[in-house]
């Protein structure tokens, strides 16, 4: 498969440089910007790898122009990826633009437009860069696994900007209603809604602070304390401690002001247009691999507001998510096969309670996600020697992943994602040479600096993997959604419109809603060969074909 090299030039020109597998320049194309969508369309026709140094500055603009592309690889996550990668050899990757890669950011959604002016990305290469990150590869001794990381991430990063562009389908109407429900009438601006400001009254009233301002933490907390009320902090799980008639008022104002915050007017007038959520989605965006996003809370749509999520007239949502992915996850990457056996159960946890390992659900899951998590006290600490029993090779991989955290070293993912170097003075020193006096810190400090690191590194390469296996698992259901037809671009046929960690929602013609919950499944098939082969580890999905979002819960 030839790849194409996009490289902006001065003036708006583009130019569209065509390379063999080899690296050797097949042929050259100059452009003028208003050119390059047609030029990707048509080159589109044939397979092609699209090779740029971003894809949120070149494909909203080829969307937006009704053109979709099926490969590309970003230059800037793949950078990221190889710089951090102890797979990849650092020394093929230097350059003296190097530093310029490692500080280029992605852009925030815009009015569509192919190319931003001043552009820092416009100072770097493109083609050298290509070719770096392409000898590092070639050169790596896991070579198969970071090109398939490479890959799955510049999809995923095709996908983010298709359901930006797509939009969550969302009923300002309806989610109007859902407000003046809960709160109250829209109030003038700077005021708060009728519902919020009757227990304002009430939390004042029990707490005998008629000035109070619920809103300050500080002032809230001063008003408890003279209420003769021992609190450190006013988070809702230490009210719940309380009996003072302040807290079903104070609980309450609490949820609802975070409502209000995070998806009240404010939020509905900034980001709903055109019957759509159009949230910005950050591939890559946290060091484990997992998304961030950009504005509007993307990854945190809470239940409340879900009822306004509703396909458009004659259409699906399809929403799916993974039961207990991360411990499949462990069970796959450790190559445990008793855990394996545990994860052939729709649910996980009671795959463990009827091998034996634990005696009931709840168990099990406190003690995995301790295990994973770095939790040893209590009830977890308790049942974790039965894990290590039952399940050695899993429970070994977590282990050794936190003591190489603790030793200062870095950890990586089964496909190649380093984790980040730790920071600290304790971290500057190998373990075994002792504490120098001049490490600042008492001996306490410094091990309690490494045990949290440790932490973090057993969660990392649990977490990024499965961070890797949902990469995949989106990779291949945007192909397939695509490949179920239709006509037109891609807002016109079956597409993701929404992704977490684990869960994805796609909105459909209703007539292809079936095909596309089984070619949901069979894409999670997919991602579990691709980075676990043969080995028989099960991702089962729970998939619903639903109107409105809030109606798969």
């Amino acid at each position: 498969m030839n790849r194409v090299v996009l490289v902006r030039r001065a003036g708006g020109a583009v130019e569209a440089r065509e390379c063999a597998d080899d690296g050797t320049t097949v042929q050259v194309t100059a452009l003028a910007a208003g050119e390059v969508a047609g030029f990707v369309r048509e080159r589109e026709r044939v397979p092609v790898r699209w090779v740029w140094d971003d894809t949120s500055r070149w494909y909203p603009g080829l969307l937006a122009a009704g053109v979709r592309v099926e490969r590309c690889t970003d230059l800037r996550l793949a950078h990221a990826v190889l710089r951090r990668s102890p797979f990849a050899d650092q020394a093929l990757l230097a350059a003296g633009e190097t530093a310029g890669w490692d500080a280029l950011q992605p852009l925030p959604p815009a009015d569509p437009a192919l190319f931003p002016l001043e552009d820092p990305a416009d100072a770097l290469d493109p083609v050298a860069e290509h070719e770096r990150q392409q000898a590092a590869v070639a050169a790596s001794p896991q070579r198969a696994r970071l090109a398939l990381l490479v890959a799955a991430e510049s999809s995923g990063a095709l996908v983010a900007a298709e359901m930006t562009h797509a939009g969550l389908p969302w009923r300002a109407d309806v989610h109007e209603c859902l407000l003046t429900g809960l709160l109250g009438p829209r109030p003038p601006s700077g005021q708060r809604p009728a519902v919020l400001e009757a227990l304002a009254g009430e939390v004042r009233a029990a707490l005998r602070a008629p000035e109070l301002n619920p809103d300050s933490p500080g002032a809230l907390l001063a008003a408890l304390r003279s209420a003769g009320l021992a609190v450190e902090d006013t988070r809702s799980w230490t009210l719940e401690q309380l009996d003072h008639p302040v807290v079903p008022p104070l609980l309450e104002y609490k949820r609802l002001a975070r409502l209000l915050t995070a998806n009240g007017w404010a939020w509905l007038d900034t980001w709903v247009r055109d019957g759509r959520f159009r949230a910005s989605f950050v591939p890559g965006g946290v060091v484990t691999g997992r998304w961030a996003s950009n504005g509007g809370g993307a990854l945190s749509v809470p239940v409340q507001v879900r009822p306004a999520a509703v396909a458009d007239d004659g259409w699906r949502l399809v929403v799916a998510d993974v039961a207990q992915l991360e411990p499949r996850v462990l069970a796959g990457m450790s190559g445990d096969d008793a855990m394996a056996e545990a994860a052939r159960a729709a649910d996980l946890y009671e795959g463990m309670v009827a091998g034996g390992a634990v005696e009931t659900r709840a168990q099990a899951k406190v003690a995995i996600l301790g295990a994973m998590y770095g939790a040893t006290r209590g009830e977890s600490g308790r049942v974790l020697p039965r894990l290590v029993r039952r399940y050695p090779r899993a429970i070994g991989l977590v282990e050794e992943a936190a003591r190489a955290g603790e030793r200062g070293e870095v950890v990586h993912t089964l496909l190649g994602r380093g984790s980040p170097r730790p920071t600290g003075a304790w971290a500057a020193r190998a373990v075994a040479l002792g504490e120098p006096a001049e490490v600042p810190g008492t001996p306490e400090e410094r091990d309690r600096h490494r045990r949290a690191w440790g932490r973090f590194t057993r969660n990392f390469v649990v977490q990024g993997t499965g961070a890797e296996w949902a990469l995949c698992w989106l990779a291949d259901l945007r192909n397939r959604l695509w490949r179920l037809g239709g006509a037109g671009p891609v807002e016109q046929r079956p597409h993701l419109v929404f992704f977490l960690h684990d869960e994805v929602v796609v909105h459909t013609p209703g007539e292809s809603a079936a095909a596309v919950a089984e070619e949901v499944r069979r894409a999670a098939a997919t991602a579990g060969r691709l980075l676990f082969g043969d080995f028989p580890v099960d991702f089962p999905l729970d998939v619903a074909i639903v109107r409105s979002w809030a109606d798969a819960d």
